[in-house]
């Protein structure tokens, strides 16, 4: 019997599930890259170098976040297409797009290059801290095309029924930097160096692996045809990722925020156990962000095919998966945050200390975000980048910001660490306001009364 499973499916949960498993995994395993490196860091190289890596590290995720655009806004966008019954277009399609971040890739690395030593003054790194902030970023950035290339293959591996492949794909690279990691910098001690080595080639194998695969593969729903260009589909397919360039950004700009503010109230142990936080809150959203991934291209497909009873069958499934993961979640952060702050920081009693209460009250958005991932996710799947990027601007820099610079003059340190379970909250709203006022054209699930 062919078990296989196509986009044009009937879904149950069991089978849901099973088509979004290897995305899920996907993200789980390429937030791997930056908890591990934090992890080496941290315990063998000292609590300044780690600082550094974590306030580098925005900026080096802004110059590869428009791979994020480009892979959901034109996943959604070849799915819709394919769903119309046109591969070949869909192709040609798909084609441009990863030719354009390929291009965009080597621009931005250039750039990042030239800008890094003065993006880490601005940034606040002095002395030591500087010079490790430009080291490490210097490394990093060459690769910074086949980090696009990643994020972009994230989305298209399953827009071309290959989930297993994306995994696989994923796993290795995530294993590769695990490896690496051990040899480079507890093994042979290279120090912060080793770490970005580590990072650099796991990203190489991350983005260059399904580029092969693509330009070989002739039989499946998705391979790399001839350049060509499609000035209306490239506006629209930027118009309809922006929610994502938008989370990734703002993600970026609010994380500077937060160093900043903890500076201010708790200094390179507040940045430190802020990072510590990121690396493991990561981890935890890779669920969130991965089931949104691999659900998007079923419900661009069925959306193009004009199946609207899939359509809405697939959101009620969302949603109730989406929520009881969030109170799952919710439960193993507060059970896990003080062991997951041991393992980084376990050296520091004080670090330790801040870091577990952080985590724990940090984690109280995980009940609530992952409705508002989901929907702007979803929104991008029809084609409304704009009020998916609504939802992206408003719960991830707004919000933010607002609840990041008031709540610790209200309440001290907990105001930070709070601040994101804040802009979850109007963010909620937001989302479920969006959900109800477009129902008539997109969410049959919810008929108007």
């Amino acid at each position: 019997m062919n078990t296989k499973i196509q986009l044009s499916d009937h879904f149950t949960y069991r089978r849901l599930l099973r088509f979004v498993l290897p995305s899920i995994v996907m993200m789980i395993f390429t937030s791997i890259y930056g908890v591990v490196d934090g992890l080496f860091v941290s315990n063998f190289v000292g609590k300044t170098p780690f600082a550094a890596v974590n306030l580098i590290m925005p900026f080096l995720m802004m110059l590869g976040c428009l791979g994020f655009m480009i892979g959901t806004g034109g996943s959604a966008i070849v799915a819709m297409t394919l769903g119309e019954g046109k591969k070949d277009l869909a192709n040609a399609y798909f084609s441009m797009m990863v030719y354009v971040t390929i291009a965009a890739g080597i621009l931005l690395a250039i750039l990042g290059i030239i800008t890094v030593p003065a993006v880490s003054v601005m940034l606040g790194a002095q002395g030591e801290m500087l010079s490790h902030c430009i080291l490490y970023g210097r490394i990093l950035l060459p690769a910074v095309p086949a980090f696009m290339l990643q994020n972009v293959f994230q989305s298209f591996l399953v827009t071309a029924e290959k989930p297993q492949l994306g995994l696989a794909v994923t796993v290795g690279a995530g294993l590769t930097n695990i490896i690496l990691d051990a040899l480079l910098v507890a093994v042979f001690p290279m120090g912060i160096v080793g770490a970005a080595l580590a990072t650099t080639i796991s990203q190489m194998v991350g983005g260059l692996v399904p580029l092969v695969y693509f330009c070989k593969s002739s039989s499946g729903l998705l391979h790399l045809g001839r350049p060509c260009f499609y000035g209306k589909i490239l506006v629209k397919t930027c118009l309809n990722g922006s929610s994502e360039l938008m989370t990734n950004l703002s993600m970026s700009l609010v994380n500077i925020l937060y160093n900043f503010q903890l500076m201010r109230f708790a200094g390179e142990d507040g940045i430190a156990a802020y990072g510590v936080i990121m690396y493991v809150n990561f981890i935890f959203i890779a669920m969130f962000v991965g089931y949104s991934i691999g659900s998007a291209p079923l419900t661009s497909y069925h959306y193009g095919a004009h199946g609207l009873d899939e359509v809405r069958n697939l959101l009620h499934k969302s949603l109730v998966i989406t929520g009881t993961a969030g109170v799952v979640l919710t439960g193993l952060a507060e059970i896990l945050a003080f062991p997951l702050a041991r393992i980084f920081v376990g050296y520091d009693p004080e670090l330790y200390a801040m870091t577990g209460r952080g985590f724990m009250i940090y984690s109280l958005s995980f009940l609530i975000m992952g409705f508002n991932i989901y929907g702007s996710a979803y929104f991008t799947s029809l084609g409304n980048g704009a009020v998916s990027a609504a939802i992206s601007f408003l719960r991830t820099l707004l919000f933010q910001v607002v609840a990041v610079m008031g709540l610790p003059f209200l309440i001290g340190l907990d105001g930070i660490w709070l601040a994101i379970v804040a802009a979850e909250l109007p963010a909620l709203a937001v989302t479920g306001y969006f959900f109800v006022s477009t129902r008539k054209r997109y969410f049959p699930a919810f008929p108007a009364p």
